[in-house]
């Protein structure tokens, strides 16, 4: 009998927003980058090419009621992937403590990462051109290998070192936040846009 033994689980989702609230969360997008002033001196030297509000604001749950009502799409899928995984949280519900914007023209790419001293982290995609990549995860045992041999060009998924997901505009991935993980290059003609998110325990 062979088991299967330490899973690394990935939710893929859809959140089931109506089409006019993604339409108000990419038009509210477009006009956070262009005021955020602070967000673009950061992103000049920290995501070079690109836009992100993480170093300037993280919290926008709770500053737009926009993507405060996204956040309550979210909620009950945390809820589901807390009990797939069993997560023994004492009684206690994570909450979303941060919440920021991604956009990604063309060329731009989001190196491998974690989520420091978060719990649940996951993206909310906005805008999805054909040819701008998905989300790539990597097998979290890589440091640990030794001489083990590579696998199979089409082994199953569960046997992979790196799987990426396509997600489609609508949907949420949520993953355990110390999984590492990037985002390739867009190599389509307009930008990526999503909504990154960590959830947390919080008093």
């Amino acid at each position: 009998m062979i088991q299967n033994l330490f899973p690394s689980f990935v939710s893929k989702n859809s959140a089931k927003a109506s089409a006019k609230l993604n339409r108000e969360l990419l038009d509210e997008a477009y006009k956070i980058s262009q005021i955020d002033k602070a967000g673009q001196a950061w992103s000049h030297k920290n995501y070079p090419g690109g836009y992100t509000s993480y170093g300037s604001m993280s919290q926008l749950q709770k500053f737009s009621s926009t993507y405060g009502d996204l956040e309550k799409l979210i909620n009950p899928l945390v809820r589901q992937f807390i009990k797939h995984t069993e997560m023994d949280i004492h009684g206690k519900e994570l909450r979303m403590n941060s919440c920021w914007l991604n956009i990604m023209p063309k060329q731009v790419v989001h190196s491998m990462h974690i989520h420091p001293l978060s719990i649940i982290s996951g993206t909310y995609y906005l805008k999805i051109p054909k040819g701008s990549g998905g989300i790539k995860f990597e097998d979290p045992r890589m440091g640990l290998f030794m001489a083990s041999p590579a696998r199979k060009e089409n082994a199953r998924i569960e046997n992979q070192r790196f799987v990426t997901l396509q997600p489609k505009v609508g949907e949420v991935i949520l993953f355990e936040s110390w999984m590492r993980h990037e985002v390739p290059t867009n190599q389509a003609a307009s930008e990526r846009v999503s909504v990154s998110f960590n959830y947390d325990w919080l008093p």
